[in-house]
């Protein structure tokens, strides 16, 4: 019977667990795009950033969510650090409204009223139209349907009456600063190895309310939990870029001097939160009695969810007027490696722990494909420059020159291979992403990705095909270029990077805003000067202006620059979601 009670309280855990899951992510696929509008809109100041936190996280019942979006932003120069810190500490008092909902749901029973919304659920779910809403009832069935589970359960085990368990924890000294620290630790250390702040605060609640736990050791647990859950995102940003790290940090640091400065005043904090709800500290069963010591620990759950919003929301006034001294503080430690970033094969938006929330790490993806995009014009741009160097040594070649043409080479190989790294590593994410239950409006935006990076890989293939003609001309034994060529492919080329600019445009603003009809009208024109030169170097090869084999070598460099804008023109049409041309 035993190990029948352990396994009905380990799948509740679970079903609280998978509840909060599905929750969270049926609630960004719901509000996804509109949270993220609103996190960059109203961080005006620390106060605003606060209570967009705030709001943002209790929508979302996810602070991982809010961080995530928040640390998206700071990459992408959307808010400064700062302005993230602030957001992040209204994250953490918005997510204490699970502490409250978990108090709801173990103060009564509510399990009677989870299979009406689990029906009215699956109606929903087979309408496409509100199946999202299926989705959210649904979670929220499993998460009550779970806490009634653990409440059931935890009255079934009749905790405060096995012996065993309370001798266990009367042999800590409750007014002993060592027992606060032990259970702190404790709980820090389950919330690390169950990943689930949550799934902890509903065994606390168990115990707390149960009367087997004493309220100074499960409001200790409770501060515990502040930090292993922080514990937990600072280990997957090890693997992150320098903000996502810093911002980690920052979270971290905000738990942790809450957690010292209320050591200084544990118990006389704790027993003014118990007065709020009217427990009684001093109650014991001997003097009580059964029945009234039970009642008196039924409060417990509230107790624990007063305290825990208390704390954070005190915490972040006393916090809040430093914000640039932690950010300061946050940047000496987290130092940024030392790495040519143009030259870097690693991706700067996309990570491979922190990122919990599919819906999220589709933004994260765009901000990647964003940097991958910059990139190819950096490349385009190194071309352009190696077509200089080429004419520069027309008359003599210098050894000073032929070394800056090969180191420039060089560069230009090294971003082909990172072009084929990243579409790689992109597409590779995408598709971990797309395994998740994302909405139509991300899949779309995934299948458009995937489109998006296979032509910027080609642009890169273009700006490496034409980087090795100019190498292989340089090299060789072939006349140079006339001047009238070098002009012609200097205005090709300046079309292109035309281009080039107003895809990253494109990539870095919103759609909506982009008129379409500028790239088409460039690619229009690249490919009418295309055919221009293409007939004139007919005529000038006739008339012996230059040989048929520079003619070879310049028309294929204007043939890559066509091919390039059709590249770009692609990219925009998988970006807009819509064609250009028939």
């Amino acid at each position: 019977m035993s190990f029948w009670i352990i396994f009905k309280l380990l799948g509740s855990l679970a079903l609280l667990m998978f509840g909060m899951k599905s929750m969270s992510e049926s609630l960004q696929k719901m509000a996804g795009p509109q949270l993220r509008h609103v996190l960059g809109a109203m961080t005006t100041n620390r106060f605003t950033g606060m209570l967009t936190g705030m709001l943002v996280t209790a929508s979302v019942q996810s602070s991982t969510a809010t961080t995530v979006m928040t640390v998206s932003f700071v990459n992408a120069g959307l808010l400064t650090l700062a302005q993230a810190i602030s957001v992040i500490m209204g994250a953490n008092i918005g997510t204490t409204l699970t502490a409250w909902i978990m108090s709801a749901g173990m103060s009564f029973d509510i399990t009677n009223a989870v299979y009406p919304t689990f029906f009215l659920g699956i109606i929903l779910i087979y309408q496409k139209k509100y199946r999202y809403i299926g989705d959210f009832l649904f979670g929220m069935s499993f998460l009550l349907l779970g806490l009634g589970t653990l409440r059931g359960t935890g009255a079934e085990m009749h905790l405060g009456e096995n012996q065993a368990l309370l001798d266990f924890f009367t042999s800590f000294d409750p007014n002993s600063f060592t027992t606060t620290l032990i259970f702190l630790v404790l709980g820090g250390i389950l919330t690390f190895c169950v990943q689930s702040s949550a799934a902890v605060m509903a065994i606390t609640m168990i115990l707390c309310s149960s009367g087997a736990l004493p309220i100074y050791q499960g409001i200790a647990l409770v501060m515990g939990e502040n930090i292993g859950t922080t514990i937990t995102s600072n280990l997957a940003a090890l693997s992150a870029n320098t903000q996502a790290r810093r911002a980690a940090f920052a979270h971290m640091f905000f738990n942790v001097f809450g957690v010292l400065w209320i050591l200084f005043v544990f118990h006389p904090f704790v027993d003014m939160v118990c007065g709020w709800v009217g427990y009684d500290v001093n109650m014991t069963k001997e003097t009580a009695g059964t029945d009234a010591f039970l009642a008196n620990a039924a409060k417990l759950n509230f107790v624990l969810a007063a305290f825990h919003t208390t704390f954070n929301v005190i915490n972040t006034f006393i916090l809040i007027w430093f914000i640039p001294q932690i950010e300061k503080l946050v940047c000496w430690v987290i130092k940024p490696k030392k790495t040519d970033e143009d030259e870097d094969l690693r991706l700067h938006f996309i990570t491979a722990g922190i990122m919990k929330t599919p819906e999220l790490s589709v933004l994260e993806a765009q901000k990647e494909i964003q940097s991958f995009s910059e990139r190819m014009q950096r490349m385009f741009s190194m071309v352009r420059e190696l077509l200089i160097l080429s004419a520069s040594s027309n008359n003599k070649k210098k050894s000073e020159q032929e070394t800056e043409f090969n180191k420039l080479f060089s560069r230009i190989e090294k971003y082909e291979s990172i072009s084929d790294s990243m579409e790689l590593e992109i597409a590779n994410y995408l598709d971990q992403v797309s395994d998740a239950h994302l909405s139509d409006d991300s899949k779309a935006k995934i299948r458009a990705m995937l489109r998006e990076i296979s032509e910027l890989e080609s642009i890169g293939d273009s700006c490496y095909n034409m980087a090795r003609t100019i190498s292989r001309k340089y090299q060789g034994k072939e006349d140079h270029f006339t001047e009238s060529q070098y002009g012609h492919l200097h205005q090709m080329m300046e079309l292109t990077n035309n281009t080039l600019n107003l895809m990253n445009e494109l990539m870095a603003g919103r759609k909506e805003a982009f008129d379409i009809n500028r790239t088409f009208n460039t690619e229009h024109e690249i490919n009418n000067y295309r055919n221009q030169l293409k007939q004139q170097n007919i005529v000038d090869v006739n008339n012996h202006e230059y040989t048929y084999a520079v003619g070879t070598i310049y028309m294929d460099l204007v043939n890559e620059c066509e091919k390039l804008g059709d590249y770009v023109v692609n990219v925009v049409e998988a970006r807009m979601g819509t064609r250009l041309r028939d």
